[in-house]
């Protein structure tokens, strides 16, 4: 067998995400990792596949400033399609639910080579929430050939959507597998700002950039946080702010100037494990830090009114608040005030997105479907 497997990533958690995947690819015998960069983000994205030392074999590098979806979405998909047409892979591999992710699959599909989609069958139930990550796994399960589900629940999904049981294999997240590796690695913070901060004194970690949360939910964060600090001595707020200007000006506005507020450039991968191993508390409306945070037992309350992944919620250190602001200040006051509360939470955890051994079976799972002949003849394209 002699399989070439274009594995695509356009944004920082598909780089981290996807790159277990890629090391792993790098091991297998005769599976070949072409690794195709869109760019969807620029200087994060490089900084996360070189701690992996990962180097791509091409970068479309089509991050402009205030991208709307309208170009993401056709820049990527023409960009992937001239790629694909010039490398022509048996299988793309796609993570996730960005722009790329979708775009990405939807060249594959254009040029009947199967698709492989990491992290499929997750569901929020809404299709606005989160926007438009909910359309992008939706579509892109949709048209993939192979569909790796991080859990039971994706899997179920999966399942009551009507796809083929032969098509689904359940792998845990490829996103344990990068933290994990990425811990034994990290001891210390490089940025200076981190390094400030007393051994004695806490740390509560606050990301937020999604769509929904842009505007006024927003500045309702921004509050609670106010509030928290003010109630809180010895309490530090890590903040790195995302790139988009409709997240930096807010962020900058509310903060800049706040007593124990660092606001910081978006960390690279190594102090950002760092930072959520040193944090005592995460406030995030990221999905992947649901699944991070409840491996390394730290609680995360959930700036998000619905979340796709709910073993955080039931069987993971998460809580979900939305964006109000009283309901943030509270759990917040609640977990860093109480003992008690705080140990009840973590110990009650278990390990739902699995304990680092994702990659392997996905790549497992890669060869058995080439050998079985699934990417044969499936959409006309594949293995020969």
């Amino acid at each position: 067998m002699d399989l070439l497997t274009c594995c695509v990533v356009g944004t920082r958690p598909e780089a981290i995400k996807m790159a277990p995947v890629i090391m792993e690819l790098r091991k297998e015998c005769g599976v070949h990792p072409y690794v195709l960069a869109t760019g969807q983000h620029a200087e994060m994205l490089r900084q996360s596949l070189s701690f992996f030392q990962i180097l791509p074999d091409a970068d479309l590098a089509i991050m402009k400033d205030r991208q709307s979806l309208d170009y993401i979405t056709a820049s990527v998909l023409s960009g992937v399609g001239e790629v694909l047409d010039k490398v022509r892979p048996d299988l793309v591999l796609v993570h996730g639910d960005t722009s790329t992710t979708f775009a990405s699959a939807l060249a594959a599909f254009y040029r009947r080579i199967p698709v492989g989609h990491v992290e499929a069958g997750l569901r929020s139930g809404n299709l606005y929430l989160p926007f438009p990550e909910e359309a992008n796994r939706l579509l892109a399960d949709r048209i993939s050939t192979l569909l790796f589900a991080p859990t039971e629940w994706a899997k179920d999904n999966l399942l009551a959507e009507g796809y083929d049981a032969f098509k689904i294999w359940v792998t845990g997240n490829t996103v344990i597998d990068a933290l994990l590796w990425g811990i034994e690695r990290v001891k210390s913070p490089s940025l200076p700002e981190l390094k400030q901060i007393p051994e004695s004194d806490r740390i509560l970690l606050l990301t937020a950039h999604r769509r929904e949360s842009w505007g006024e939910p927003l500045y309702a964060i921004c509050r609670a946080l106010r509030q928290i600090l003010a109630e809180e001595s010895g309490l530090w707020a890590v903040i790195p702010v995302h790139k988009n200007p409709a997240v930096r000006e807010i962020m900058a506005k509310e903060l800049y100037g706040v007593s124990k507020v660092i606001l910081c450039e978006p960390l690279d991968y190594p102090d950002f494990i760092w930072a959520m191993k040193r944090s005592t508390l995460i406030l995030s409306d990221s999905g992947g830090i649901q699944e991070e945070a409840t491996a390394i037992k730290k609680p995360v309350l959930v700036l998000r009114e619905v979340t796709e992944r709910p073993e955080a919620l039931n069987n993971g250190t998460a809580i979900l608040v939305g964006h109000d602001t009283e309901k943030i200040v509270e759990e917040s006051l609640r977990l860093l005030r109480s003992n008690e509360a705080y140990e009840e939470l973590v110990e009650r955890s278990g390990y739902p997105f699995g304990t680092g051994d994702a990659a392997k079976k996905i790549v497992a799972a890669i060869k058995e479907a080439a050998q079985k002949g699934y990417l044969r003849d499936v959409l006309g394209g594949g293995i020969k």
